[in-house]
């Protein structure tokens, strides 16, 4: 790693105790910082996380957030889930105390080349494709950002010559100051993440930082499909690269054959690694087949747009299971596929009533209070040939830890009504 020397000794306090949270105090401690954690939540899991720190001389807090664990401190780290008016954010920067994320932090330390990808949708696969390509030409890479794995906790396995594909959000990229990579990706940009931003303007202007530190020697991948994303080429000093959907590559597959040439990697061991790829965990995850019925596990679909595209990308008269904590997004645009694709929505989690209002009179509606309900009712309203869709436009948090959680609660709940059904 670079730059160690410059935490040495560092009073720090890391806000957030999830998994980049902990990762970077680990870190953090193993640089010689004197470590502080705090978190305003205090729950089993909060707890089981507090286990993984590595020593009992990182000082923790649960359940608040006081002025003691921020006062007198040289440096906070900043977990992406913080919101930016959180307290211990505003009374940091009233001190003029340091605020930077967890990426910035691991990008200090990292010796790699760095590809950093965001998007409204579509970052974690095409995050996993980059770092197989990568690997499968013999070019070490490490995989890892919001895709789960912290930055953080990879960056001292990082070598010069090694790469990295990272996933990242425009939460993380609030907090950035001196990041840059040397290959950055925006995918796309549509509605989302209302409940943390004004209006889009500033949700896009978070997205925009990922390219405010390249220049000339970097480079900025756009979608040229994307107007919003397109016009983004006018205000960067790094070369811009163009893809676009074309010759039955999705905008995924053809971002990745834009990278494999600027990486100067042969587009057939692109297009070879796409004809092998078969997806990611919780998105479009096939998981049983149950009477001639497919259950599909799509949770790590957050969005409308998401939900869209897995629709256009199922054949079969679907069922859907939708809804979670609601983002401050439009769900107006499911209408376009729901009279000709849906049979039927079984809504759970915070945001059922509204995506009711806006579904009622083109599809039918019904409620569930927990997801396991709504897989045995989605059974009961399926017929042989239909397909059950997990694909739930909202974020997690009012059911689960995170889409991950769901997922694997949706798989389960489906693999029990398999047993019952013996």
């Amino acid at each position: 790693m670079q730059n160690i020397q410059q935490f040495r000794n560092l009073k720090v306090t890391v806000i957030g105790l999830g998994r980049s949270g902990v990762s970077s105090a680990n870190l953090l401690y193993d640089l010689g910082a004197e470590v502080n954690v705090t978190d305003n939540q205090d729950n089993i899991a909060i707890h089981e996380n507090v286990l993984k720190l590595k020593s009992k001389n990182i000082k923790v807090e649960l359940g608040r957030h006081s002025e003691d664990f921020i006062k007198n401190k040289d440096l906070i780290v900043v977990s992406p889930g913080v919101p930016q008016d959180a307290y211990p954010i505003v009374l940091a920067e009233k001190l003029n105390i340091p605020v930077i994320s967890e990426i910035e932090f691991a990008f200090l330390l990292c010796e790699g080349t760095i590809i950093a990808i965001t998007g409204t949708n579509g970052k974690t696969t095409l995050t996993t494709l980059v770092g197989n390509l990568l690997n499968k030409v013999k070019r070490n890479c490490f995989i890892c950002g919001n895709i789960g794995n912290p930055f953080s906790a990879e960056v001292r396995n990082i070598k010069e010559s090694d790469f990295v594909s990272l996933e990242v959000s425009s939460f993380q990229l609030e907090r950035i100051k001196t990041f840059k990579p040397k290959i950055a990706v925006i995918l796309n940009f549509s509605c989302n993440h209302l409940d943390r931003y004004r209006n889009m303007e500033e949700y896009l202007n978070a997205k925009k930082r990922i390219f405010m530190n390249q220049d000339e020697t970097d480079y900025l991948v756009l979608n040229e499909d994307d107007p919003v994303v397109k016009d983004l080429a006018k205000e960067t000093k790094a070369k811009v690269v163009f893809f676009k959907e074309k010759d039955n590559l999705n905008s995924n597959y053809s971002a990745l054959l834009a990278i494999g040439s600027i990486l100067k990697i042969d587009k057939d061991i692109c297009l070879q690694l796409i004809r092998e790829f078969k997806g990611i965990e919780h998105r479009l995850e096939f998981v049983k087949e149950l009477n001639h019925i497919n259950f599909i596990n799509d949770s790590k679909s957050t969005t409308v747009e998401s939900t869209l595209w897995a629709l256009r990308n199922i054949e079969e008269p679907v069922i859907l299971i939708a809804g979670g904590k609601d983002k401050g997004i439009d769900y107006q645009p499911i209408l376009a596929l729901a009279k000709n694709k849906i049979k039927k929505t079984i809504l759970i989690g915070e945001a059922k009533d509204k995506i009711e209002k806006v579904l009622k009179d083109s599809v039918v509606v019904q409620k569930a209070l927990t997801l396991e309900e709504a897989v045995e009712e989605a059974y009961r309203s399926a017929v042989p040939g239909d397909c059950v869709l997990l694909s739930p436009m909202c974020a997690s948090f009012d059911m689960f830890k995170d889409y991950e959680e769901r997922g694997r609660a949706f798989k389960k709940a489906v693999y029990d009504l398999a047993r019952r059904l013996l």
